[in-house]
């Protein structure tokens, strides 16, 4: 078992433990966070998660002398949306839940931000403990109190800062995943060493490289512990980030800020946004991004090329991405202008100087001939 304090703070520090078998602990965590009076426990899943550990998670609360009511949510970006919030909020009503209890959030990072969003607006805010189950979640979206639901108009344009009161995290659940899981998470997992610490940055590739990206199916006793390793490295330099930076301010642009996390998001919810949510997993339009904010920051002289071929080489080791040079570059481009990270109505890009380093750099400085020529180069990658 590892511990990754999260300070983000004075009055919201939590703890992130991560262990293999875990999960059976889910009733202690939630005895020693929640208080005394809490009596009752809404648990947001979907039902290919509950099927593999809601049974567990249910018993383990049951355990600790919570009463547990369940609710399903279908799976996929396109469930995270306001009905699905609506009916969320319809079954926290229905199941009797006080100020006093809380909403346990089992699943990927879809169920996260959805459960997350509900018990941020519940009853002016409730408590809520975080499970996360892919990778993906368990070193990002679980950790820094981010929560929203995606609209027509763009992914997370509506949401909250809500902190969860822990984030209990079984490693044993990656197991189960799909390789395309498994290639998003690593894709985030890239993200975060590119662009805060090269020795992250290291760590992540050699253990890609050592164990291969299905490295959590059936791993040897030296991957399960690496991965135990690796996961809270990475989940400590995303707190790290989070407690400097909690609700991203806007006048910030230090290679600290928490836009730097938004490396690759940029091109990656455009993607997301003109495929419908259908053809990419998060991650894996995180990957393209990475690779096109790469080839920006090469073609503007901020970053090695060598260092450009070795992020390239990287994000191989992940896993293949779905293919991406078939898509329309202007409503590529077209979904950029609506990013919701823009500032005075320019993007604010995420660069890097070096892998381990990150630049934010103003749209206006950058010319739609670079973009689309970025664009072209990274989303050729699996063609």
């Amino acid at each position: 078992m590892q511990h990754v304090r999260v300070r983000p703070g004075a009055r919201q520090e939590y703890d992130i433990e991560i262990g293999a078998g875990n999960l059976d602990n889910l009733g202690q965590t939630a005895r020693r966070v929640l208080p005394p009076q809490a009596r009752r426990v809404a648990l947001i899943s979907n039902r290919r998660v509950f099927d593999l550990y809601g049974r567990r998670a249910v018993s383990a609360l049951q355990a600790a002398d919570l009463t547990v009511s369940t609710w399903l949510m279908g799976e996929g970006e396109r469930y995270k949306s306001l009905r699905t919030l609506e009916r969320a909020l319809a079954f926290l009503s229905a199941a009797g839940i006080e100020r006093s209890d809380a909403v346990v959030a089992l699943g990927g990072g879809v169920v996260g931000d959805l459960a997350g969003f509900a018990a941020a607006v519940y009853l002016r805010g409730i408590a809520f403990i975080q499970v996360p189950t892919t990778l993906l979640a368990q070193i990002d979206s679980s950790v820094g109190g981010k929560t929203g639901v995606n609209t027509a108009a763009g992914k997370n344009l509506i949401g909250a800062f809500h902190q969860p009161r822990a984030v209990l995290i079984d490693t044993a659940t990656l197991e189960t995943l799909p390789q395309r899981e498994l290639t998003a998470g690593w894709c985030e997992a890239i993200k975060q060493g590119a662009v805060g610490s090269r020795k992250l940055f290291d760590q992540t590739r050699r253990f890609l490289s050592s164990y291969a990206p299905a490295s959590a199916h059936q791993p040897p006793v030296d991957a399960a512990e690496a991965l135990i390793a690796l996961i809270a490295a990475q989940c400590a330099f995303k707190a790290s980030i989070v407690s400097g930076d909690e609700r991203e301010q806007i006048d910030r642009s230090d290679h600290r800020s928490r836009r730097i996390l938004n490396f690759g998001h940029t091109v990656g919810h455009a993607l997301e946004a003109v495929t419908n949510y259908r053809r990419f997993r998060h991650g894996e339009a995180v990957g393209y991004g990475m690779l096109a904010a790469g080839e920006l920051s090469a073609r503007l002289k901020l970053f090695n090329t060598s260092e450009l071929e070795l992020l390239y080489n990287t994000v191989r080791l992940a896993g293949r991405l779905p293919r991406a040079d078939d898509l329309e570059h202007a409503e590529i481009i077209d979904a950029l202008a609506r990013d919701k990270k823009s500032v005075g109505g320019h993007i604010k890009w995420v660069l890097l100087e070096r892998l381990g380093r990150a630049r934010i750099v103003d749209g206006k400085e950058i010319s739609p001939r670079l973009v689309r020529a970025a664009l072209r180069a990274a989303l050729r990658e699996n063609s």
